[in-house]
């Protein structure tokens, strides 16, 4: 396993994540606790959770517990922890909804410290090593959230701060507001970002580097479609884990693509997939959903794999993402005529 510095903190990170949304689902909140123990014997060291993983009605699939009748994530995951609590850096989220109450949501003061003390209970922990933002909430001024932040951190119950999901314009905003307000400033960004979702190059990307964030991405298998093409004869795939549509014909049509580069260079298509995205300017981590201890042990061998720059070349040709600004003024005038001289 090879790891990375999560963004000025000096914490090293595993350049794989292991990521919960579906726990208590694949895996079964039984099975759960032999993978959290993989990721470990495998040197992975950071772990990504939500308040809202896992007893979501999102999360349903067919023969699946009921959400009402499963545990969330955090729980599953803090009783797989026990005993190694502080082998793993945990990284976890609010702002999704997990009531009916209507302040049951956003990133308000009062939500925040509600739910922070909530997922330490669920975690079985003391303290949380990094606290993403989930998602922008335009209710609640950016000045607030981050003064709660500041606040949690001084009384120790979170280390670090990050935002998940937040446009790099945001991301700017916060960095100038902690600035301003000296408060503790984010470290991470996290965002959809792999070889068919580019998004995140034209903006956050950038301005991630520029400022010293490390960039986390979540699906960087793009639901499983660029680590098996198998995974078309799935009954369920993709975003369709989480109630949404399938994939694509485009995608699809990158995920062959990808499969015939792979197996050009004898790998597997998950193997370059990550090792591509791990070779991005940034990127610290990527948070791998893996279902089952094999798909585990098969994706953290992307960690000691180095594409050549060819191969990075010929994968990020599959489908670019056009920068935010373009040189349109052209390229100056023509050069004056040089005068022939004679010999």
């Amino acid at each position: 396993m090879q790891y990375a510095i999560l963004g000025r903190t000096g914490v090293k990170v595993s350049r794989i994540c292991l990521g919960t949304a579906t726990f208590g689902v694949a895996p079964t909140a039984q099975d759960a606790d032999q993978l959290v123990g993989a990721a470990i014997d495998l040197g992975i060291n950071f772990v990504d959770t939500a308040d809202v993983y896992g007893n979501m009605p999102v999360f349903d699939r067919p023969g699946a517990p009921a959400a009402a009748d499963r545990e969330p994530a955090e729980q599953i995951l803090g009783r797989a922890l026990r005993g190694r609590r502080d082998e793993m850096v945990i990284a976890t989220k609010s702002n999704g909804i997990v009531g009916h109450d209507i302040n049951d949501r956003g990133l308000s003061r009062r939500h925040i410290i509600r739910q922070v003390e909530s997922s330490l209970r669920r975690l079985n922990t003391d303290y949380i090593d990094l606290y993403y933002a989930h998602d922008p909430d335009p209710d609640t001024p950016l000045e607030q959230t981050l003064a709660a932040y500041d606040d949690l951190i001084r009384q120790g119950k979170i280390l670090y701060i990050g935002l998940s999901n937040h446009p790099a314009w945001q991301v700017t905003q916060a960095l100038w507001i902690a600035d301003d307000r000296r408060l503790q400033t984010p470290v991470a960004t996290q965002v959809k970002y792999n070889l068919i979702d580019r998004a995140a190059e034209r903006e956050l990307g950038p301005a991630s580097q520029r400022f010293g964030l490390s960039i986390i991405p979540y699906a960087p298998l793009h639901g499983g479609l660029l680590a098996d093409l198998g995974v078309l004869d799935r009954e369920v795939s993709g975003d369709q884990r989480f109630g949404a549509a399938g994939f694509s014909d485009a995608e699809i049509g990158i995920a062959r693509e990808v499969d015939r580069h792979s197996r050009d260079w004898g790998l597997a298509p998950y193997q370059v997939s990550l090792a591509w995205l791990m070779a991005q300017p940034a990127v610290a981590s990527v948070i791998v959903g893996a279902e089952t201890v094999d798909e585990l042990r098969a994706n953290a061998t992307a960690a000691d794999l180095q594409l050549d720059e060819a191969q990075l070349d010929a994968l990020a040709a599959l489908a670019i993402e056009p920068g935010a600004f373009h040189r349109r003024a052209g390229d100056g005038p023509e050069p004056p005529a040089t005068a022939a001289t004679a010999d």
